[in-house]
Parts: C-alpha cells; sequence; structure tokens
C-alpha cells in the first residue's frame, strides 16, 4: 500500500491507494440508487421554490454545497431493500435532507463557523438572522413533505426526532465549559445530535415501507433503525477523532475547529481522564482559551495518551454493532451498499 501523501501518522491520517478504492466503492453504492438520486436532486429546487429570493439563495447554495448525503442515501437504500421504492420514498429522502441541512444552518450559528464543506459557510456570507431563519423554513417545509406523504407512523417518528435533536444541541451548550463530562454523558449528546436523524431515515423509511409491504414485518424495521443508529453513532466518533487527526484537503473543513470552539469530543473527554499534570494543563488551557494554536503539541498529547486509539476502537464498535444489524435483513444489492457504506466509514480512521 502506497501513500499519496507524506504525513506524520501520529498527527494526520494519509491518503493512500485504499482510499482512492474507497471513493470508488463509495460511488457504486450511490450507482445502486442513482435513478432515485436524480429524482431527489429534481425534485429539491422546486421544493425550495419560495417568493422571498433570499430564503431561494441561501437555501440552494446550502443544499448544494456538496457533501456526501448519506442521510438521505440511507433513505433510498431502505426502500430498494425492502423492494419498496415510490414517489414517497423520494419525498422522505428529501424530508432528512432539509431537516439535516436546517440543523447545519443552526450549528454553524451557534458554533460561529466560517468554512463548511470547502465553502463559507451561510452565516459567514450573509450573517446570523438569516441563516437562522432560513434553517426555520427548511424545516417547516420538511414537515409540509411529511404532510404529503401522509403516513402518521412517520411523522411521529421525524417530529420526536427534530424534538430531541434540538435538545441535543442544547445539551451539547450546556455541556461547554464542564471539562469533567463523562463518556457516558458526551455519548447521550452524540446520540441526540447526530446518531437519531440516522436511525430516523433508517427508521422511518422502514416504516414506510412496511406500510406498502406485506413482507416487510416489524423485525426487519427494529434491524434497519438499529443499523442506522449505530451508523450515526460511529459517523460521529469517526468525525470526532478526525478533527484532530485529520486532513483539511480532504475534509473540506478546517481541523481544530471543536478545540477552537471550547468543544468536548470523546478524544479530548479520553485524554483528559488519562493525563495529568503539565499535559493536562495544556489541554485544558486550549478548551478554556478555544484555541487550536497549539495544535501539534495537543494531537501529540492525546495520541500519547492513547485516546485517539480508544475512540477508533469506540467507531470500531458502533460500525461492527451496524454490520451485525444487516445481517437480518434481506440479501440483495441494496443490502450489499448498505455494507459498503459501513466499511467506508471504516476505511476513514484506518
Amino acid at each position: 500500500m502506497s501513500e499519496l501523501t507524506s504525513k506524520s501518522p501520529d498527527n494526520e491520517i494519509p491518503l493512500t491507494d485504499s482510499d482512492i478504492l474507497d471513493s470508488e466503492k463509495l460511488a457504486e453504492v450511490y450507482d445502486v440508487v442513482s435513478d432515485d438520486f436524480l429524482v431527489v436532486n429534481d425534485l429539491i429546487p422546486k421544493m425550495l421554490s419560495s417568493e422571498v429570493e433570499l430564503v431561494e439563495e441561501i437555501g440552494s447554495y446550502i443544499v448544494k454545497a456538496g457533501g456526501k448525503r448519506f442521510r438521505p442515501l440511507l433513505v433510498l437504500l431502505t426502500s430498494g431493500l425492502f423492494n419498496t421504492k415510490n414517489m414517497d420514498a423520494n419525498k422522505l429522502a428529501i424530508v432528512i435532507e432539509f431537516l439535516h441541512t436546517a440543523t447545519l444552518l443552526h450549528d454553524d450559528v451557534v458554533d460561529k463557523s466560517a468554512l463548511r464543506r470547502g465553502r463559507l459557510t451561510a452565516n459567514e456570507k450573509w450573517g446570523n438572522p438569516p441563516s437562522v431563519l432560513v434553517g426555520d423554513f427548511l424545516y417547516s417545509r420538511a414537515f409540509q413533505l411529511m404532510v404529503e406523504i401522509g403516513n402518521l407512523n412517520v411523522m411521529k417518528i421525524l417530529s420526536d426526532a427534530t424534538n430531541l435533536i434540538a435538545e441535543g444541541e442544547v445539551m451539547q451548550l450546556a455541556n461547554l465549559g464542564n471539562f469533567s463530562l463523562s463518556v457516558d454523558s458526551y455519548r447521550a449528546v452524540i446520540n441526540c445530535k447526530t446518531a437519531l436523524l440516522f436511525e430516523s431515515a433508517t427508521h422511518s423509511a422502514g416504516v414506510l415501507a412496511m406500510s406498502n409491504s406485506p413482507k416487510v414485518n416489524e423485525d426487519h424495521v427494529a434491524s434497519i433503525r438499529s443499523y442506522g443508529h449505530h451508523f450515526g453513532m460511529a459517523y460521529q466518533l469517526v468525525d470526532d477523532l478526525l478533527d484532530y487527526v485529520g486532513d483539511k484537503t480532504i475534509m473540506g473543513k478546517n481541523t481544530g475547529d471543536d478545540l477552537s470552539e471550547g468543544k468536548l469530543t470523546l478524544p479530548i473527554i479520553l485524554a483528559l481522564a488519562k493525563t495529568n499534570g503539565k499535559e493536562k494543563d495544556t489541554l485544558l488551557y486550549a478548551l478554556k482559551q478555544k484555541s487550536s494554536a497549539n495544535m501539534e503539541e495537543i494531537v501529540g498529547i492525546i495520541t500519547k495518551s492513547g485516546a485517539i486509539e480508544d475512540t477508533r476502537k469506540a467507531a470500531l464498535h458502533e460500525i461492527q454493532q451496524a454490520r451485525r444489524h444487516l445481517l437480518n435483513l434481506p440479501e440483495n444489492e441494496y443490502r450489499c451498499a448498505l455494507e459498503s457504506l459501513t466499511d467506508y466509514s471504516a476505511n476513514r480512521i484506518f
């Protein structure tokens, strides 16, 4: 395996030949639902339509900013998995994307982020008030689409999820400055803030499939829901890790962003528990000052403590759990695609 970049293994994850293959593998996952994605992408501009020009401008800017769109992808793969692809499933994929985009707009305002997916954030470009209000617009448009789908069980799943996601954001905000935050408390935050929307994507798509096919049962829905949960937990843990050991040019955002916001994530929570003396003081000072100025030293301390490796193991555990739940589901190209998607997440940190 040859490295395509020369980066220190302690500080950054190198881009290797296998990463290129992983990208090709990821493209194959999207190919499985390419026709449905074309429909979804055609519908999104129509669903963003508004008489207020700024709403369309900001909405289009953030939706078209790129990203892998894993959440709507999970909806489409789930509907394909159960052989229940239809227009309602496509609309559900858009609902999930709009809910996610709304949270991004609000998150970037709260976190004062300037860069996302390699571009200026909406709040950096237009200011905070328009970003918040367009986020609200996307929430309301998502609920309008839910009404069009007309499945009360789907509406309950997503309305409950939206409420808990908001609670997760507040929990994270309340935890700023709590340098003794436990791993369990942190996992509760990321379950609400991140994993829940992945879980809701697969859960709602499974419930919608069950309403359209007698071949889909509650065990199937429970399994695909659990897959979404563990995939979402792994996704956040991988993101936590890459904020310390990733590559800005690959990620499309700055490394050290979490530290600059004084945000406690799993690597630094574990490192604080394992260090003492000057090393612990260095970590606490960086958090209190919300500074990533000494990033190389900080990453060295976290790596030396074993927190980087422990975070990798935690992410891998979630990935393994996600794969386990797929074993209970129909064997077809969509399940293979879900397996490949899970493997892609694992390969980002190994």
